[in-house]
């Protein structure tokens, strides 16, 4: 049954659009397929506008279409005292059914539904008789789908009855899915009934959905939408639906513009509460989530008596726990200030900044958002506040602060520099359309040419991660023609970014201007907003990286021996430290010293990551996974993957989105996995341009070539793995594409086009000339063996096996024993062939790569081994908790419900899945379900 319309590469088109709740459809519509031989039943749970409501259209529309009887009740304040009132709705179609019924069970029906006048006093038991036979006679003639919304609201003589049914169903066809507010069963009589809770979305659903809203907000106003929406989709609608109102942000944190709806949804409620309740609330919503208790209470000028709370408390509004104040709903806090009256809230802001006299920062913001105008004094402490947060690491906040600041400069000149400074902040939180806003700001203001440069760096960066290659490179190099900003350092930054879109697009026109600009650079003593280029460590580390995107073969070895000098490997402090480590690792990638990519990429997100965003460090994500694949830890390239495709989604960084999808379709393929089956006509390929972003398209065509392989169809892998190259041999991508090339050389092989193939090995080979890398080496010696002269094919397969540093790619040498060991067998050299293939199947069984493992395991048995047998019980290697877990996901559970019923950490449950997913050859919690065969 085709329950969503799910790219391979990731993007989904759920339906009815629930994005987010692919695998809580899934568990509805199963509830609804197989209520059809046996009953089931199912309770959604979840905060206001979670979705519930969403989830029982999506069955009501397919149980209509699947030809059941739809039975519907909604759940109302007004009619929860009314007795049978909820069963009146639900039932009320069913009634004329009735007219053949036993007398004494059709007047009992008549008399609860007011159909007829009460002649005998009521019979609980007798009622509830009649309903069960009311609805096992419906189900004999069609399937029949019972849907009830706002249960909490149902009334108690109702649910008794819906209890007492649902407890006696046997074999009927029959499917009760009920929804309620909270995260409890509101009744006893649906206590027992399976629990579907549903959770904020993650932040890459809650970024889909944002994005399909029509004119989804860009920039500060998304990430703002975002955080206070806190993956509540309701409030995604409609504070996206505020933000086009085109109010102005107002308040001081995070602040969003008003909408009647927000206002109407609470105001009942926000009204109903005491005049002193209603302040404390409207300052409670006028502060930060760092602001406590305490501090709320003086600004609003109340003494430490709690009870002030309580109404708040009592309505559902708001908790109070410790020494902070929370809001039950997002949308609370939104109605609450924004509902309030101008004057009252700019009120709330000065006397909050009035009890910040020893905090200047959170006292210039409260400042900040009381100020009606520019204020220099304001804008200048909001400055000193972004530079103190960017030094702890907290690009966004400083980012906010500074563009604030700008907001409230008078003169012009200063409002230009504190835009340039957000957008630098910006840059590095790696929010690409506020970048792109801020850039605006700052070409209109000046035409100071290094603040321009700075502006045109972090504009240009995110034009290039969004897919724009050749409008970023536009804007780059009008930012160093017709003449240089006089801070050299700027033109560095700038050329870096340069040399980030030559990588991406593979053009070599942008790779050309590369070298003489670095030949024009003579950094000096010139001040600088560039603070941590201020080391010429710093400084020679990102030349190193330049001239390896301007030509890795030549440059990038002896460039990573010149980067390993003592000199450079000495650690520096914050924002430089991890420019050294991010420059280090990129240099390493080039050279192909995966490992120590790996582990020096490893510690400079983990810097990225204590300072609050990945942000520029984006651009070497899919370069991280890459190397992780190919040292052999998978586990941890799926948790990269993850986290990359989340910041990707947030950000709409398109390139690096698409580019990340196409890993992760890779590494599923080199499980084993079919999943990727598709990827031929998936929209991933119209996401971006890829005539000008050549190493996307090269990701994608590896890609689309494993996943043919890993399903047999060597035809089309031949197909796909040939594209990477031009007819005369010359790589689709300068880099990226060389990497392929035994892979393409194995399945020319398997499909007898090996003469075809030959000269593109050749061309390989010469294009590398004595400049190979020992990655490069054995993968050309590797491809040799299976295309080229059949006389020297074994002198080359020992020469890709010959070199122990080739053990750190576990993978590519692992593939080159197997064909080897295949060659060996098929010239009746079994005895020779039997180590081989044994040390090819153990490292393709570590990996997790289970097909290549298989067919490792039948060429041993052809060879006349018994070879292990082919894996029994998919959960033998687990452990007996590792075991719950996997089946708690395969259910569809999240980590924190399977960490509620085992009593752990969401994070360790995480963690025990990623240690589990290799062992079962699947890469992601949705596979689980076709491991274990959980329908």
């Amino acid at each position: 049954m085709n329950r969503t319309r799910q790219s391979t590469m990731g993007w989904q088109d759920p339906v009815g659009g629930l994005a987010g709740r692919e695998a809580e459809v899934g568990r509805i519509l199963d509830a609804i397929e197989q209520g059809r031989g046996t009953p089931r039943a199912l309770l959604v749970t979840g905060e206001a506008g979670s979705g519930k409501t969403s989830l029982l259209e999506v069955a009501a529309e397919h149980a209509r279409v699947t030809g059941a009887y739809v039975l519907r009740a909604q759940g109302f304040d007004g009619e929860s005292e009314q007795s049978f009132a909820a069963l009146h709705q639900l039932l009320l179609p069913l009634i004329p059914g009735a007219a053949a019924f036993p007398g004494h069970l059709r007047e009992v029906l008549q008399t609860a539904f007011g159909l007829a006048p009460i002649t005998r006093p009521a019979e609980p038991m007798l009622l509830r008789v009649a309903v069960l036979t009311l609805l096992v006679e419906a189900s004999r003639r069609r399937p029949v789908v019972m849907l009830g919304d706002d249960v909490q609201l149902f009334d108690r003589d109702s649910l008794d009855v819906l209890g007492f049914v649902l407890r006696r169903f046997a074999a009927e066809p029959v499917t009760v899915l009920l929804a309620a507010r909270g995260l409890t069963p509101p009744d006893p009589a649906v206590a027992h009934l399976p629990v579907l809770p549903l959770g904020p979305l993650t932040a890459q659903a809650a970024a889909r959905l944002l994005d399909a809203q029509p004119d989804s907000p860009t920039g500060r106003a998304r990430n703002e939408v975002l955080d206070q929406a806190d993956g509540n989709p309701l409030a995604i609608i409609e504070l996206c639906r505020s933000v086009r109102s085109g109010s102005p942000l107002g308040q001081a944190y995070s602040a969003l513009p008003q909408t009647q709806r927000i206002q109407e949804m609470f105001a009942d409620q926000l009204r109903a509460l005491p005049a002193i309740t209603q302040r404390m609330v409207l300052y409670a919503a006028a502060s930060s989530d760092q602001e406590d208790l305490q501090t709320i209470m003086s600004a609003a000028g109340v003494d430490a008596d709690l009870s002030a709370w309580a109404p708040a408390e009592d309505a559902g509004l708001i908790t109070v726990a410790g020494r902070q104040v929370g809001f039950r709903h997002p949308l609370v806090r939104a109605g609450a200030y924004q509902g309030a009256p101008a004057h009252l809230r700019q009120r709330a802001h000065v006397d909050l900044a009035a009890v910040h006299q020893d905090d200047p920062a959170r006292q210039a913001w409260h400042l900040a958002a009381a100020c009606i105008g520019q204020d220099e004094s304001v804008a200048a402490t909001l400055e000193d506040t972004a530079e103190r947060v960017e030094q702890r690491g907290g690009f966004y906040a400083a980012a906010r602060a500074l563009e604030r600041s700008a907001e409230c400069s008078p003169a012009l000149a200063d409002r230009a520099r504190r835009y340039a400074k957000a957008l630098r902040a910006a840059n590095n939180a790696g929010d690409t359309f506020w970048v792109r806003e801020l850039h605006a700001k700052v070409t209109a203001l000046t035409e100071d040419r290094d603040l321009l440069g700075v502006a045109a760096n972090g504009a240009g960066l995110a034009l290039s991660m969004s897919g724009h290659q050749r409008e970023a490179f536009q804007l780059l190099m009008g930012a160093l023609e017709p003449d240089l900003p006089q801070d050299a350092r700027t033109t560095l930054a700038v050329t870096a970014v340069i040399g980030a879109v030559a990588f991406q697009s593979g053009m070599s026109e942008i790779r050309r201007p590369l070298v003489p600009l670095l030949d024009a650079i003579e950094t000096s003593g010139v001040s600088t907003p560039y603070s941590e280029l201020v080391a010429d460590e710093a400084v020679n580390a990102l030349r190193a990286v330049i001239l390896c995107e301007a030509d890795p073969v030549r440059n990038a070895p002896a460039l990573l021996s010149r980067t390993r000098r003592p000199s450079l490997l000495e650690p520096l402090t914050g924002i430089a430290e991890m420019i050294r480590l991010q420059t280090l690792g990129a240099v390493a990638w080039w050279a192909d010293e995966s490992e120590l990519c790996v582990d020096t990429f490893r510690r400079a997100f983990a810097m990225l990551r204590s300072y609050g965003a990945i942000g520029t460090g984006a651009i070497a994500l899919s370069a991280m996974v890459s190397a992780l694949i190919d040292v052999g830890r998978w586990a941890e390239a799926d948790e990269l993957l993850d986290e990359a495709a989340t910041l990707a989604a947030v950000q709409k960084m398109k390139h690096i989105e698409v580019d990340i999808e196409a890993l992760r379709v890779t590494l599923q393929a080199l499980r084993g996995s079919s999943t990727g089956a598709g990827i031929v006509t998936d929209p991933a390929w119209t996401a971006v341009n890829l005539e000008e972003n050549t190493a996307t398209h090269a990701r994608l065509l590896r890609a689309a070539g494993t996943v043919a392989a890993a399903a047999g169809d060597y035809d089309g892998a031949l197909r796909h793995f040939r594209q990477l190259f031009h007819q005369d041999g010359t790589p689709l991508h300068y880099f990226l594409s060389h990497g392929s090339i035994a892979d393409l050389a194995a399945v020319a092989q398997r499909t007898g086009q090996q003469t075809e193939i030959e000269p593109v090995v050749a061309a390989v080979r010469k294009a590398l000339g004595p400049h190979t890398t020992t990655r490069m080496t054995m993968l050309l010696h590797h491809a040799t063996a299976l295309v080229g002269d059949p006389t020297q094919a074994e002198h080359h397969f020992r020469l890709a096996l010959v070199n122990p540093a080739g053990d750190q790619w576990p993978l590519a040498r692992a593939q080159a024993r197997l064909h080897y060991a295949q060659w060996l067998r098929r010239r009746r050299r079994p005895l020779d062939a039997r180590p081989i293939l044994t040390s090819a199947m153990e490292a393709f069984s570590r990996l997790g790569a289970c097909a290549l493992a298989d067919e490792a395991r039948a060429e041993l048995r052809a060879s006349g081994v018994a070879a292990p047998s082919d894996r029994a019980d998919p959960l033998s290697e687990l452990t007996a908790q590792q075991q719950q877990i996997v089946r708690l996901a395969a259910q569809g559970l999240g980590n924190k419900e399977i960490g509620d019923k085992l009593q752990l950490s969401p994070r360790t449950i995480g963690s025990h899945l990623y240690q589990v997913y290799p062992k079962l050859g699947v890469s992601s919690r949705h596979q689980l379900r076709d491991v274990l065969g959980v329908l």
